[in-house]
């Protein structure tokens, strides 16, 4: 293997994570591979702990790379990404990257909104919501984890909602309830994930997040969804346009 140029006004942390890097783009090492140790590094390439550690530690702040205590360093899976430029639906974006979504329903129930929920719905006082908590899977790794709130004018029949494990929740309200949604007002902010949380999305307690308000709105411009999700940051990325 071709030596770094220790010569080079390019640092030799920055050389080896470069080369690092394109062999994972050359796919030397694919998603779950686990990559040379520090201590492999540091002979193949003959230099210190230090500059092996830094080369890893920037690959894992990128996303490229992740560590999993006692086991070593992998390669990580590629981010599922959206554009923010136009409406979508996640089931719809991930067939469309040819990836198989699943939801699964945790819980439907009717509840007294907070505030927050209340507004965003434009529900007058004493209206209760139905909230249909759920899981959304991307060929079976869970990715999102969902709170949609829906008021009970809507929602005539709570069962419904657990079809929503094979079906978009906006395809069927289109069907059921000829309830077209039509365009969503978005919010993001960065968040760490939490105990319960983590348990469910199968990552650990502190890991990045976005915690992500969607209210989607109908034909005649009526919020009919007030939406809290918390999207792993390690497996999702928004972008958006500008021109």
């Amino acid at each position: 293997m071709k030596p770094l140029d220790q010569g080079s006004v390019i640092p030799l942390y920055h050389q080896l994570k470069q080369r690092l890097d394109a062999r994972i783009r050359a796919g030397e090492w694919r998603p779950g591979d686990k990559i040379d140790s520090e201590n492999s590094l540091m002979d193949i390439f003959h230099v210190s702990r230090n500059t092996a550690k830094k080369a890893i530690e920037e690959l894992v702040q990128e996303g490229i790379l992740h560590r999993i205590q006692g086991k070593g360093t992998f390669v990580s899976r590629p981010k599922f990404e959206q554009s923010l430029t136009g409406f979508y639906s996640f089931s719809r974006v991930l067939r469309e990257k040819g990836l198989h979504p699943t939801d699964r329903v945790l819980e439907v129930k009717e509840v007294e909104p907070s505030a927050t929920v209340r507004g965003g719905l434009q529900l007058p006082l004493g209206e209760n919501v139905i909230e249909m908590k759920r899981l959304r899977c991307a060929d079976g790794e869970p990715i999102i984890l969902e709170s949609s709130f829906m008021p009970k004018s809507v929602i005539q029949d709570m069962s419904v909602l657990y079809e929503v494990g094979t079906s978009s929740l906006y395809d069927l309200l289109d069907e059921r309830y000829d309830v077209t949604v039509v365009r969503a007002k978005e919010a993001f902010e960065p968040v760490l994930i939490r105990e319960g949380e983590s348990i469910l999305l199968e990552t650990e307690v502190g890991k990045p997040a976005l915690l992500l308000e969607r209210t989607a709105y109908d034909t005649n411009d009526q919020p009919v969804e007030f939406c809290i999700s918390i999207v792993r940051g390690d497996r999702c990325r928004f972008y958006t346009e500008l021109v």
